[in-house]
């Protein structure tokens, strides 16, 4: 007897490449799976009803969407990310909803992000090209503001996968490296990330010289860094944030940059995204901006597409799935 072949629905969102990925995506999967490729959850509403799956890449799946699809059993979010699917309704549908946190597709190329971020800050690096390629030679302007970061302390908030390959960049540099989270790690893990010490959140943000974001969003972790927290920080800190753009409120950190209460900030990700011209951080001083670049090289991206199509095939043979987070 015969199984009949599982519906797959690819909604992959048009700011992470659209049909184009979802269609490269679509010939991962084994000949016993049908893949619909879309870029909106509901574009199609006759494959979304007939889904037994859907992968996901940051294109929301909300209350509406579940309600719609019966036969839905799994919901696989193409990203360490999930916080755009409506946890609380699958759970009430009974439907899972998994990430790829395990699999550690994107650490190499956000911990890289991480750090190209911070160097552009401590070096000036894009007030100096911009001087350079309007005839400015901005050295003695800029001599005063550049720093290394060899003896600096790195506070990483959020020490899994991600944080821990960030960590282990930061032993290379020579950095202090502390770190704060739900759970402290052994004692072995500690030692082996250069002797990171686990602190309380605030203690972390009264001490770091650079503190860099990753947590995933969840209800508890929005807005982590408010106002009231910002304020703990040193003059001379800097904030890196690769992570999801609404840890941070946007215009609390916009009126520390515009204050100098921050020396600057490092961001790659938006609340929303793509961000829109009324962003205060667009032109807010000392800021290097990217366009959650983290997690989307080339490599990174086929890591990524192999993580969710194993998890979702072995679910689909009988297997249960891994990094289930509801």
């Amino acid at each position: 007897m015969t199984t009949a072949p599982k519906n797959v629905l690819a909604v992959i969102a048009p700011h992470v490449g659209g049909r184009t990925a979802g269609a490269g995506l679509a010939t991962l999967f084994p000949g016993e799976a049908n893949v619909t490729v879309v870029e909106a959850t509901d574009e199609q509403p006759s494959a979304l009803r007939e889904a037994h799956v859907v992968i996901t890449a940051l294109a929301p799946v909300t209350a509406e969407h579940l309600a719609a699809a019966p036969e839905l059993q799994l919901v696989q979010c193409a990203s360490h990310g999930f916080d755009y699917v409506d946890l609380d309704a699958a759970r009430a549908r009974g439907v899972r909803v998994a990430n790829i946190g395990s699999s550690g597709a994107e650490s190499q190329n956000v911990a890289e992000q991480t750090f190209a971020l911070m160097l552009a800050l401590a070096k000036q690096l894009i007030p100096a090209h911009t001087a350079l390629v309007e005839a400015d030679w901005a050295l003695p302007r800029l001599q005063r503001s550049l720093t290394e970061l060899s003896g600096k302390t790195i506070g990483i908030v959020g020490l899994g996968n991600i944080g821990q390959e960030v960590a282990r960049r930061a032993v290379a540099f020579d950095m202090s490296i502390v770190y704060a989270g739900r759970r402290r790690l052994p004692e072995e893990t500690e030692a082996r990330l250069g002797g990171a010490r686990h602190v309380p959140l605030d203690e972390l943000l009264r001490t770091a010289d650079y503190i860099t974001l990753h947590a995933p969003l969840t209800d508890e972790t929005r807005d982590l860094l408010n106002a009231e927290r910002l304020a703990l920080l040193k003059p001379t800190a800097f904030v890196v944030n690769t992570a999801r753009g609404a840890l941070i409120d946007q215009d609390a950190l916009a009126d520390a940059l515009e204050k100098g209460a921050v020396a600057g900030a490092g961001i790659d990700v938006f609340d929303p995204e793509p961000p829109t011209a009324a962003l205060r951080l667009l032109k807010a001083p000392n800021v290097v901006l990217s366009p959650h670049v983290g997690g989307v090289t080339r490599e990174t991206l086929i890591r990524i597409a192999l993580a969710a199509v194993q998890n979702v095939t072995g679910f689909l043979t009988g297997g249960q799935p891994a990094d289930v987070v509801s």
